[in-house]
């Protein structure tokens, strides 16, 4: 199939691409390199597959138009391209309703009447239920950040361009990825690295806010799969294994070998205090559910920092 992923370079979106092209199908890979963090870090993901004979990139920014050339003939779009970060989203928001909300209408605006499309998969995210984000796709929409909202409001122009033109979207909401490629400021990252430097981890509340963890291959397994489903379906995607954030710290110290020095710190406003996934909606229409246990997931993430370090 004739693939686009929008947020080519970023952590998810590079697995995706690797996969889909290990598959056998072509993609286009779109992404802008915003400042979150740095671009080199973002070339490094591309780098395993940018020179592959299926893969063309594109550096463009969605939120500045889409060229009708960059999106023809295409038959799945992956839309993962987003500004995240919850925090920074109160200060910032400007950004966040750019390149969330105005970049998926564009997109949606030139995907709109093509012959060829058969599904949209929107990547939207937990942050959308807001503070408690545990049960399934029922739970009320009270998202706690600015950042929840812009993502709430792209699922609402991805609904109304269904409604409206036919446009065929899937809605998958992410709970807590991790995994090999994670982003430099997401947790998992930071505790690693901090355990592995023999550095304080700066916990941010009481460290009992309880996550639900998708291994970064889980995740990309489920939203392939979800460009099969029903148009119009919002599922929940998560890896079902719930901890806190102590217990995390307590686990990859077991596989570092190293103990964690911990630095506490006031909460961070806007965060999420539970998140579990209840994923019997998408393992009940698309046959999914997670392989990879936490401890497995938090040692290849592990092996990978410390060879991303040398």
């Amino acid at each position: 199939m004739r693939c686009v992923v929008t947020g080519a370079a970023g952590f998810i979106g590079s697995h995706l691409c690797e996969r889909l092209l290990a598959d056998g199908h072509t993609v286009t890979g779109i992404d802008c390199f915003t400042d979150y963090y740095a671009r080199s870090i973002k070339e490094r993901n591309l780098a395993a597959f940018r020179a592959h004979p299926k893969f063309t990139f594109r550096e463009l920014d969605l939120s500045a138009g889409v060229p009708a050339e960059a999106v023809a003939g295409a038959e799945h779009v992956f839309h993962l391209a987003a500004m995240a970060g919850l925090t920074r989203s109160f200060t910032d928001f400007d950004t966040y309703n750019r390149h969330n909300l105005t970049a998926t209408h564009r997109l949606l605006e030139a995907l709109k009447g093509s012959p060829a499309l058969k599904r949209v998969v929107y990547a939207s995210t937990s942050s959308v239920y807001g503070r408690y984000a545990s049960g399934d796709e029922a739970l009320p929409t009270r998202p706690s950040s600015p950042y929840g909202i812009t993502k709430l409001a792209a699922e609402q122009l991805c609904r109304v361009y269904g409604d409206e033109f036919g446009v065929p979207c899937v809605v998958l909401r992410y709970f807590s990825v991790y995994g090999p490629r994670q982003r430099p400021e997401m947790g998992y990252h930071l505790f690693i690295n901090a355990i592995l430097q023999g550095k304080p981890i700066k916990l941010t509340g009481d460290g009992l806010q309880v996550r639900g963890n998708t291994y970064v291959a889980d995740c990309v397994e489920a939203t392939i799969r979800a460009a099969q489903a029903t148009p119009g379906e919002t599922f929940n995607l998560g890896g079902g294994e719930l901890v806190t954030v102590l217990e995390v710290f307590k686990r990859l110290e077991r596989i570092i070998g190293k103990p964690a020095l911990i630095e506490r710190h006031p909460p961070r406003p806007g965060d999420q205090l539970a998140t579990g996934a209840d994923v019997s909606k998408l393992a009940r229409h698309l046959g999914w559910k997670p392989t990879t246990s936490l401890d497995e997931g938090l040692a290849k993430q592990v092996e990978w920092q410390k060879e991303i370090a040398r």
